[in-house]
Formats: structure tokens, sequence, C-alpha cells
């Protein structure tokens, strides 16, 4: 095989490599996105949602229940919805929260809603930093990305 084939197979096959790494990273980065958002608009767009607290009544399995107080204009109140389970909820606890449309669930609300939805993005981003640092050779663009999810996890660990 001459020399000038061999190189330009090298070349096809880095450039091959960096194609599938950046595919992979946006492909994990969307899945974050996606994921996250299923939550997450329910917390930024609130205009025309009802909105309140709930008080935790009992947590089971992966979930909780307890009764919802409204407070924003058109709300009602209701005996019982439920929430996912999220590490630190406990009986007694009082969490603001937005009901999701036509259901019983809620989701939080506030500033800890909002960094709470946006939590599988936060991993999703610091997966990404190590295929971007690893993969692509990004060293900086790798920091950037992790040091973005970290903030997210932080954020929600910090808010509760």
């Amino acid at each position: 095989m001459p020399a000038a084939a061999s190189a330009r197979t090298q070349a096809a096959m880095g450039a091959a490599r960096t194609v599938a790494m950046a595919a992979l990273a946006v492909l994990v980065v969307v899945a974050g996105i996606w994921t996250s958002w299923s939550t997450a608009q329910h917390v930024i767009f609130t205009k025309g949602r009802e909105r309140g607290e709930m008080t935790v009544t009992r947590c089971t399995d992966n979930r909780c229940e307890g009764s919802f107080t409204a407070l924003s204009p058109g709300a009602q109140p209701r005996a019982k919805v439920w929430i996912e389970e999220s590490v630190g909820t406990e009986k007694g606890a009082v969490l603001p929260v937005v009901v999701k449309p036509n259901s019983s669930e809620v989701v939080r609300g506030a500033g800890a809603g909002f960094f709470h939805a946006w939590i599988p993005l936060g991993g999703a981003l610091l997966m990404a930093a190590v295929v971007v640092g690893g993969g692509l050779r990004l060293g900086r663009i790798a920091w950037g990305t992790a040091l973005a999810g970290a903030l997210i996890l932080f954020g929600a660990f910090v808010t509760g």
C-alpha cells in the first residue's frame, strides 16, 4: 500500500472518530434537554397553570402524596396530589408546586423546582464533558461543559 493511501486512510479514520464523538456528545446533551423539558416546561411557563403548596402526608415507593393549597388565581385546592419522590422530601414538608395540566401530578415550583427540573441536563453535561475532553480533545470546552453541569447539580442541592 502506498504511503499516500495510508495517510488518507488515517485521516479518514481520524475524521470519522471526531464526527462520532461529536455526535455522541450532542446526543447525550439533547437527551438531557429532552428529559428535563418534560418537567421544566411546567416550572418555567406558569402562566395559566395552577400554582400552590403541597403538604406531604406520606411517601411510598417512588412518589409522595399530599394535599394541595391553591395560591394562584383560578387554582382549586385538592385533597390529594402526588409528586415523584426526591431526596429530602419527608412527611410534613411544605413544597411550592405547579400542577401538571389535566392531572393530579405536581412538580416542584420556584427556584428549587427550576434546578430540580434540569437535573437530567446537569448529568448529561457532565457525561458530555468526558466525551468532549477525551474523545474530541477539546479541554477548555470540556471544562466549561462540566462546570455548567456541576452548577446545575449544585443549584439543585443548595435549593433543596
